[in-house]
């Protein structure tokens, strides 16, 4: 079989149907001479058919000589803006007319989650660093990088490290927390939370999040506190802000340090206050389809500069800054390149842009999808807070199949994402369970979905994107 479904121009009626058939996408592309001269569907050839065409009439006298077509590497989204109900495959030429691909929507041409926005002086700085031979982990971005994220979130000191897992890891050991010692951690989080408690020789405690936040519970963290727990730590899941006012009462209260895991909350506020700057340290995370990327790449915020100052000796084999090879502490190789760290920079200088975007894209599902209620659960977001929409999730009714819905969006080129699986269920996991009250992380694990939130996405996009899920969700429930 031939790798595109195609037919010569001479050829006949009854040829087509057999190529159409053999692969089974309801249409083929007529070629002359190996140009593509037009298209023809099941339905022109039915159409056809009623109007007496015979089997045996060459297929150029029915075919559409008036289809969509691209040049080879046209801008993918410009080409997703032309699929729909009835272009559903987009022949894609060379320079001079002949067929080299074929797009659809559940191919290359779907619309993903997340995808990084690189359309800044990303690659600018990249290039410097490379004409400069500063490739490797000193270089005027690392510092840059660090300073500008200062800037951001005053009263802070900033410390550049090679992504959010270590960052959490980091922030742990610099401020003293060892073997035998508790943290509190919610359950439905990724699992770099708990694993950097973990290699920090620490346990971590489990605890329920709020339905409606979907971050961790301040009335159950305080049911979870004994004389082992050292620190809490707070996960702005999805951009969702923690309540901080409340957790960082009850760690003074308990004299209790704060981490807070901000991978997925640049930008995102408490009653007028940035996360990150709650705590006596805060973690991000730069990976490929964070707020702003960095490829991998993380950042630690610390409150106190003598614990940062820790921090930035551990994260460099734990080397003296005053005696070259000296080593002072035992430490890690948990270094920023400055390549990354130029992307970085980069990214920052158009943040304001990518949160105000994430906050219009939220709001636009929020007006389309409105008015489900009883199908689906919108994300809450408090007067008092400000959410930096990493994901846009939605909770479906119980009755609705979350797998269904995922696999007849991504039939349309929609890519989804469900919540993350609660820790506490996972092998790995269970010993550290001490909470029978977690029903609310399993709840929202099981009926969670994460729409596409990339800043790159079109109006045309988003509204395509919105009204296929309010159809298929409309559809799946009246079935129920």
């Amino acid at each position: 079989m031939e790798k595109f479904p195609t037919v010569r121009s001479n050829q006949t009626v009854r040829e087509c149907m057999v190529v159409i058939d053999e692969h089974a996408k309801r249409i083929s592309f007529i070629l002359e001479n190996g140009i593509l001269v037009g298209v023809v569907t099941d339905g022109d050839i039915r159409r056809a058919l009623l109007n007496y065409t015979k089997l045996d009439e060459p297929i150029n006298s029915i075919m559409n000589e008036d289809f969509v077509s691209f040049q080879v590497g046209t801008d993918s989204k410009i080409i997703r803006e032309k699929f729909n109900k009835r272009v559903r495959y987009i022949p894609l030429v060379d320079g001079n007319g002949y067929l080299v691909d074929i797009a659809d929507p559940q191919g290359n041409f779907r619309i993903s989650v997340l995808e990084p926005s690189m359309q800044g002086n990303e690659l600018n700085y990249v290039s410097e660093c490379i004409k400069t031979n500063w490739i490797s982990s000193q270089g005027k971005f690392v510092n840059e990088f660090e300073k500008v994220f200062e800037d951001f979130h005053p009263q802070t000191y900033a410390l550049a490290v090679s992504n959010g897992t270590v960052a959490l890891h980091l922030s742990l050991i610099a401020l003293g927390i060892k073997q035998g010692d508790e943290v509190i951690v919610p359950s439905l989080t990724f699992a770099a939370s708990a694993n950097a408690v973990i290699h920090s020789g620490a346990k971590p405690v489990f605890c329920e999040v709020d339905p409606e936040t979907w971050c961790i519970d301040p009335c159950e963290v305080e049911k979870l506190i004994s004389p082992r727990t050292k620190a809490i730590m707070p996960v702005h899941l999805y951009g969702h802000p923690c309540e901080m006012d409340v957790l960082r009462s009850i760690c003074v209260k308990s004299k209790l340090l704060m981490i807070e895991d901000s991978a997925e909350a640049l930008g995102s506020q408490w009653k007028g206050q940035k996360v990150g700057t709650f705590g006596d340290a805060a973690t991000f995370s730069f990976f490929g389809n964070k707020t702003i990327t960095t490829g991998e790449g993380g950042m630690i915020l610390f409150q106190d500069s003598k614990v940062a100052q820790r921090a930035r000796i551990l994260r460099d084999h734990g080397m003296s800054k005053d005696r070259r090879y000296w080593h002072d502490f035992v430490g890690y190789n948990y270094r920023l390149t400055n390549i990354q760290a130029a992307i970085g920079v980069a990214q920052m200088e158009k943040f304001q842009k990518i949160l105000e975007k994430k906050i219009t894209i939220s709001k636009f599902y929020d007006s389309i999808l409105h008015g489900s209620d009883g199908i689906v659960k919108l994300p809450f977001q408090p007067k008092h807070s400000i959410h930096s929409n990493w994901l846009y999730g939605i909770i479906l009714d119980k009755k609705i199949n979350r797998e269904n819905i995922s696999s007849e969006l991504l039939a349309l080129g929609i890519e989804t994402r469900p919540f993350f699986f609660p820790l506490h269920t996972m092998p790995p996991y269970m010993e550290y369970k001490k909470s029978n009250s977690l029903s609310h992380s399993i709840d929202l694990s099981s009926q969670g979905l994460s729409l596409p939130t990339s800043v790159d996405l079109t109006d045309n996009e988003l509204q395509s994107i919105s009204l296929s899920v309010k159809r298929v969700l409309k559809k799946h429930f009246e079935k129920v």
